[in-house]
């Protein structure tokens, strides 16, 4: 079905048969109709309308050749591309650039994320199970608390006790709000390991999943049934480009997921996003290019790797439609680092004509570094396509299990032009030639069977819980404060007017017993300060703890009014 609304036979708009009747006809049990539905319906593809039935509301991207200028050109959900070549003046599919389709089926659109300097936008207000409310649409209100079914002056117990901490140096306590070591100084290489040996009642920090929803179970299963297959010459050396069998699930992964229409042999397996901008160092530089544009607000971790292998990393500042093109040209540099599905870490979506600049930059003459790394953990808005999908000529593509499943089994993937494709294979050929061969073979098993896609359901499930226990959490404790990124992630970002500096304010809760990053570790342009807050692998309970911890501590930094 996935492949017939991609291709057109089931066009936008078209009323799909009640399951009762389509399993009758194909012969299958009613449940697993019920189950494609299901699972095509939270890809944004499909929506029930009761009497209205079941309706095709937005396609996969499926890209073309434009025959006029050489490039590759989207053909969406909407029909073809203009007459001219390039994207057409309507953008290329408003389904699949995450806006509904005109018409009187549209659907309505999705309450977009915050982006910075606007709030959250849209009216959104949960019951007094703890969600949140937000103000008018289009206002930058301070976030307001949702009601709550506590009696007055109590307060929920923990979800989850937990063991004492074990006592701190006498400096520390000397002063309840003594930084804390991560923070003392600018953040240098090992910052992150730093911050993760710290000791923490709650941890907060961005970019973990749940990793104690690994799926253990389907993932011995699927490697015992690979140790069962497996033929002596699979234990020697393989292919430095990946197992065939990961490289194909992985283009059948991209194509469903992504839109991104690849061949196996196109894929090259890498150990995670952070290798791969290792082999695009040398690549890139033998290319001519010694500076990568970033995003700023943008990944501390992706400028530290860019900054190791020599090259510059100019800002370009975000605004609310993604990164500034104007601001980009101005730097002169060849390349770009992005995150355009839910930038790093304001949680913006690339708009549809901040889009359509991009590619004619990258026509140009520019080339795209894309950071898809969160892609598939979105709630509350229908998929944004990647922009692989739209000019594969001039994007280099990255994406990774780490965020999916975990980060510690170093498996990701790599799609760039074709001219880089060799020097890429070699790159990777001298420095380790090739991923472990027994994980990959035992994830390309987990992707076939629909394993991948089941865990997949469960973590947004679960993940838009917690998200909700942020926002309501934030809303009670730090009601001057505005969230960005709310509609998919894993974390949010929040910033607030108080006169207290990101760091500081980060140093003394990790005193206190909570740990998350100031969001000036990822800026390097002056910013309102605000702190990237994970909500992926902490249970309600303990969020709502933390950030009223965190809340607490800013009033306390901030002092009497008039600081």
């Amino acid at each position: 079905m996935r492949q017939a609304i991609a291709d057109g036979r089931l066009a936008v708009g078209s009323r799909l048969p009640p399951t009762r009747v389509l399993a009758t006809e194909l012969h299958v049990s009613r449940g697993v109709i019920t189950e494609a539905y299901r699972r095509l319906a939270e890809d944004g593809h499909l929506e029930g309308r009761r009497r209205g039935g079941t309706v095709v509301v937005a396609a996969p991207f499926a890209p073309t050749r434009d025959t006029h200028g050489g490039g590759a050109q989207a053909r969406g959900a909407r029909g073809g591309g203009a007459p001219g070549g390039g994207v057409p003046p309507e953008g290329p599919g408003d389904a699949a650039l995450g806006r509904p389709p005109a018409g009187p089926s549209a659907t309505p659109p999705a309450a977009p994320s915050g982006t910075p300097g606007t709030g959250m936008s849209g009216t959104v207000r949960r019951g007094a199970s703890g969600g949140f409310s937000r103000g008018p649409s289009g206002a930058a209100p301070a976030l307001v608390p949702a009601p709550s079914s506590r009696a007055p002056g109590t307060q929920s117990p923990p979800l989850f006790p937990r063991a004492p901490r074990p006592p701190r140096p006498a400096a520390a306590r000397a002063h309840p709000t003594a930084p804390a070591t991560p923070f003392l100084r600018a953040p240098g290489a090992d910052v992150f390991d730093a911050l993760r040996e710290a000791p923490a009642d709650v941890d907060l920090t961005p970019g973990r999943p749940d990793l104690a929803a690994f799926p253990r179970t389907a993932w011995l299963r699927a490697e015992r049934a690979v140790l069962a297959e497996l033929s002596a010459e699979h234990l020697g050396y393989g292919d430095p480009r990946g197992a065939p069998a990961l490289r194909r699930a992985v283009a059948d992964w991209l194509a469903r997921m992504r839109g991104v229409r690849v061949e196996p042999d196109e894929v090259l397996i890498v150990a995670g996003t952070a290798q791969a901008l290792t082999l695009l160092h040398q690549v890139l530089r033998a290319d001519g290019i010694d500076a990568v544009a970033v995003e700023d607000p943008g990944s501390l971790g992706g400028r530290q790797h860019l900054r190791n292998g020599g090259l510059d990393t100019p800002p370009v500042p975000v605004d609310g439609d993604g990164v500034r093109v104007d601001a980009l040209r101005a730097t002169g540099a060849g390349a770009v680092l992005l995150t355009p599905a839910h930038q790093f870490p304001t949680g913006v979506v690339t708009s549809g004509e901040r889009r359509r600049e991009l590619l004619g930059w990258a026509r140009e003459g520019g080339l795209i570094l894309e950071d898809d790394y969160d892609a598939e953990h979105r709630y509350d808005r229908p998929p944004v396509p990647a922009l692989r999908a739209l000019l594969a000529d001039r994007v280099c593509y990255m994406g990774s299990v780490s965020k999916l499943l975990a980060p510690a089994l170093r498996i990701g993937w790599l799609v760039a032009p074709p001219r880089y494709r060799t020097d890429l294979v070699d790159a990777k050929r001298f420095n380790d030639l090739g991923n472990a061969m027994l994980p990959q073979l035992v994830l390309a098993g987990l992707m076939r069977s629909g394993g991948l896609e089941r865990h997949l359901r469960l973590l947004r499930r679960r993940h838009r819980d917690r998200r909700d226990a942020m926002i309501a959490a934030l809303a009670e404790h730090l009601p001057g404060g505005t969230v960005h990124g709310a509609a998919a992630g894993l974390h949010l970002t929040v910033t607030y007017t108080a006169d207290v500096p990101d760091t500081e304010l980060a140093a003394a809760a990790l005193d206190r017993g909570v740990k998350c990053q100031p969001l000036s570790w990822h800026r390097q342009l002056p910013g309102r300060p605000g702190l990237v807050l994970g909500y992926a692998a902490t249970a309600p309970g303990v969020i709502a703890e933390g950030v009223a911890l965190l809340g607490r501590t800013l009033r306390e930094l901030s002092g009497p009014p008039g600081r």
